[in-house]
């Protein structure tokens, strides 16, 4: 049986002294789209910063995580993070570099697998498009100054998929979208699975988790509680937690807290 895309053994996360993530202990398989599920605070991020070798500085990580070859959590990454796993950020102000225009930013992860210049250039405007920027040819020249929170994300978004890694880690990557690119982006990273690749998508949104992924990781308090595949999780939650968020689910309006201006 062939080894799993991703592998986590006893990931452990603190700061000063207090733990944060407790020992999780999982793996995903190929082409599985698996979403981390829970409320902000219960250490969705802090598990995405370590899969991806960017854990935040003063915080301890302890386990082992493999993605192709084992590495430890607490080692950086390149600004793509760890080279077996791409990342989409979800502070998207500090994920991009300022003083360095957008087309720029992603032609070079873009160069580095084997594209020439011309060929970059429009696969990066491609990639654009894929994330849902409707004129991508106005968005590559400028600076992140110059965009709004919205389109910073989605720029964030076809930079991970840039770097043409096998696994991807989504780190809330459709919190500042309206509803119409949304579901843009939902169908992007669903086309992105289905070549094959692998997904870990880190939400609050249950109704995106839904469209998208056909497994759960459910977080709480640092630990995970419950993992279902997505369709028994919504018809026969089993822990308490999970009970309560697949109700408030249920009653929330379509999209709720979801779309902000773009």
């Amino acid at each position: 049986m062939p080894a799993p895309a991703l592998s986590v053994k006893n990931l452990a996360l603190t700061h000063a002294g207090r733990q944060l993530v407790h020992p999780l202990t999982f793996t995903i398989q190929w082409a599985e789209s698996v979403a981390l599920l829970g409320a902000s605070g219960s250490g969705k991020s802090l598990t995405a910063s370590a899969l991806t070798g960017t854990v935040p500085e003063g915080i301890t990580a302890s386990g082992e995580i493999s993605l192709g070859t084992a590495f430890r959590p607490g080692d950086c990454g390149s600004a793509e993070g760890n080279a077996g796993a791409a990342l989409i950020s979800q502070d998207s102000q500090t994920s991009l570099n300022p003083l360095v225009p957008v087309g720029k930013q992603l032609v070079i992860p873009l160069r580095r697998a084997g594209l020439s210049r011309t060929e970059a250039r429009r696969e990066a405007a491609l990639l654009l498009a894929q994330a849902g920027i409707d004129d991508p040819a106005t968005i590559l020249p400028r600076y992140t100054g110059e965009l709004s929170g919205g389109q910073l994300q989605r720029v964030c978004i076809a930079l991970a998929l840039a770097c043409r890694t096998e696994v991807l880690v989504a780190d809330e990557p459709t919190t500042a979208l309206d509803a119409v690119t949304r579901h843009t982006v939902l169908a992007s990273l669903r086309s992105w699975v289905s070549k094959g690749r692998t997904l870990l998508f880190i939400t609050h949104d249950l109704a995106a988790a839904a469209a998208l992924c056909n497994r759960a990781l459910v977080m709480e308090g640092g630990h995970v509680v419950e993992d279902a595949p997505m369709a028994e999780l919504l018809l026969n939650p089993r822990h308490p937690y999970t009970k309560r968020l697949v109700h408030a689910a249920s009653a929330a309006p379509p999209h709720a807290g979801t779309a902000v201006a773009a």
